[in-house]
């Protein structure tokens, strides 16, 4: 049996497959113990024998559908009592491209529960437990879809978006302190998430696809640069930085005391 790891536990949801596999993989090879979350216990048992054959790291296995609350609950307990959890990748999700008004509104409930409901219990379950234990990382999977909700159907955009904003909301509350938070912010990714959302990848440019062994590491390293926003395909980070100070700019005139004037009657 391997000793307990200097690093820590890592906690990956959606681990079975993709970038939630990748990530367990990886932090593997960097010296986490790890506990693999996601609803396919042969898919686990099977990646777990694997990483602990390489690596030599304790792994776990915690069939979980976090779909569910009761489930979601009893994961966030665990991450808020066992101390030695110190990062969360709050990777699992589900994406439906399709449209919504006049559909049935069962499947966008769904996703929205997963994509927002579960990883915001469990981002507030880490936060907490890592403050109080004095380190911590929280890393909460997005996309660059968070930014391109006009030109796509249905909500899964809108999740995205929350989770990017609701990410920043936590840096700011932890800032200076011991937690450190990331949006990570895929773009296409070779990944059985298309399959899953009824999109055919092969329709799409080869040059826009990335791998996930490519997006976790970028990820990871964005991690140890410090970096609260990591996009992992973007050459020109000052784009993203004029983005920022774009937005920011608008401050002093969001809430002020009168209309603008082409609000006002003629």
């Amino acid at each position: 049996m391997s000793s307990p790891s200097e690093l820590g536990v890592a906690v990956v949801t959606g681990a079975s497959s993709g970038i939630g596999k990748t990530y367990a993989q990886q932090l593997a090879r960097r010296g986490h113990d790890l506990v693999l979350v996601a609803r396919d216990r042969a898919r686990l048992e099977a990646l777990a024998a694997e990483l602990r054959a390489a690596t030599g790291r304790a792994v776990e296995v915690l069939p979980a559908d976090l779909g569910r609350a009761e489930e979601v609950e009893a994961l966030a307990a665990r991450i808020e009592s066992d101390p030695a959890i110190t990062l969360l990748v709050n990777n699992a999700g589900m994406g439906t491209e399709r449209n919504v008004v006049g559909a049935d509104p069962a499947p966008t409930l769904a996703m929205v529960e997963l994509n927002v409901v579960a990883l915001t219990r469990l981002s507030l379950a880490a936060a907490s437990a890592f403050s109080r234990r004095g380190r911590g990382a929280l890393v909460n999977i997005a996309s660059v879809v968070a930014f391109l909700a006009d030109t796509l159907t249905g909500a899964y955009a809108g999740t995205k978006a929350f989770v990017l904003a609701f990410t920043q909301s936590l840096h700011n509350e932890l800032k200076g302190g011991p937690v450190r938070v990331q949006a990570v912010l895929p773009g296409l990714t070779r990944t059985e998430f298309f399959d899953r959302a009824g999109l055919d990848a092969s329709q799409l440019p080869a040059n826009m696809m990335m791998s996930a062994e490519d997006l976790v590491a970028a990820a990871l390293r964005g991690l140890d640069l410090g970096e609260v926003i990591t996009i992992p395909s973007l050459r020109d980070l000052g784009k993203w930085e004029a983005l920022e100070a774009a937005r920011l700019a608008l401050g002093p005139e969001l809430s002020l005391d009168s209309p603008a004037e082409r609000y006002r009657a003629a």
